[in-house]
């Protein structure tokens, strides 16, 4: 390998065995293999993924157990030595031909996002979650999201290095990143990608058991990038029916109701612990 290269290529890859080959042999027909590092990370796979990696001149390092998505990013994120660094996902669905226009972005970015366009796959039952976390999403920063939780994106390393301690071990590390990118203030970049049905074995997300996860990821980011945002609307709104009871109930019977009194107590407890919330989600952050 070139080692006065400083780009970093990382590839999670768990039973994928039917689908590791193509991306690398792509690299190896596009002559990857001799500019960048590549670096596989075997998430605990029970098949023969590791084996086949093993044949082609990557790097590889290997989880005992499976332990996610993003834990294996994390470890790809740490191993690598070079100035930027690219992930994409292993089971056929990302063209390593992009890789190099995305390289040629990094320079004016400090995150690049391939975006699917409308031609790409997509699971359709995934789309009504999606939909909603892209609402937080927005919400929370206040602009519009690019594509969130495309799997093909690069960043500055060192800037993704100080944040792995925010990023979750499961499937919503491209979430997170791209929430906390924009939120920080950080540049990001898009351009448009074509995503083809994953080769192989079934998407490990299953609808019942991960909309439970997009659920509490819901949550997470709200607490994580701008709780006040939901603490402060609750507390008005406590505060204001609490003040507004209470004040009708005087009228009628000249007393507060207990009732009353708890509802703007509540909005005040409301509007307090989302101040030490917030104070707390930006310390996290740094």
């Amino acid at each position: 390998m070139n080692t006065s290269q400083k780009i970093s290529i990382i590839v999670p890859a768990y039973n994928e065995e039917n689908a590791i080959r193509f991306g690398l042999e792509k690299f190896i027909n596009l002559n990857f293999h001799t500019k960048y590092e590549i670096i596989y990370i075997c998430d605990g796979s029970s098949d023969k993924t590791a084996e086949i990696i093993k044949e082609f001149p990557v790097k590889l390092y290997k989880h005992n157990v499976n332990k996610g998505y993003g834990a294996a990013l994390k470890t790809g994120i740490r191993k690598a030595t070079g100035d930027k660094v690219i992930i994409l996902d292993s089971d056929g669905q990302h063209d390593p031909k992009y890789i190099d226009q995305l390289i040629g972005m990094l320079n004016d970015f400090d995150m690049v996002i391939g975006e699917r366009d409308a031609d790409s796959f997509q699971v359709k039952n995934r789309q009504g979650g999606k939909k909603l976390i892209r609402k937080v999403g927005e919400y929370m920063v206040e602009q519009k999201l690019p594509d969130y939780n495309s799997g093909f994106r690069g960043f500055n390393r060192e800037i993704i290095k100080g944040m792995l301690h925010l990023m979750p071990n499961g499937f919503s590390f491209s979430t997170t990143s791209t929430l906390a990118f924009l939120k920080e203030g950080f540049t990001i970049g898009t351009f448009p990608i074509k995503v083809e049905e994953r080769v192989g074995r079934k998407s490990n997300v299953k609808f019942a058991k991960d909309g439970t996860k997009t659920m509490l990821l819901i949550f997470r980011i709200i607490m994580l990038f701008n709780p006040l945002k939901i603490f402060f609307p609750a507390s008005v709104i406590f505060t204001v029916f609490g003040l507004g009871f209470g004040t009708y109930g005087y009228i009628l019977t000249s007393r507060f109701s207990n009732s009353a009194i708890l509802l703007t107590t509540l909005g005040m407890f409301l509007f307090f612990i989302g101040l030490i919330a917030d104070q707390i989600s930006l310390l996290n952050r740094k």
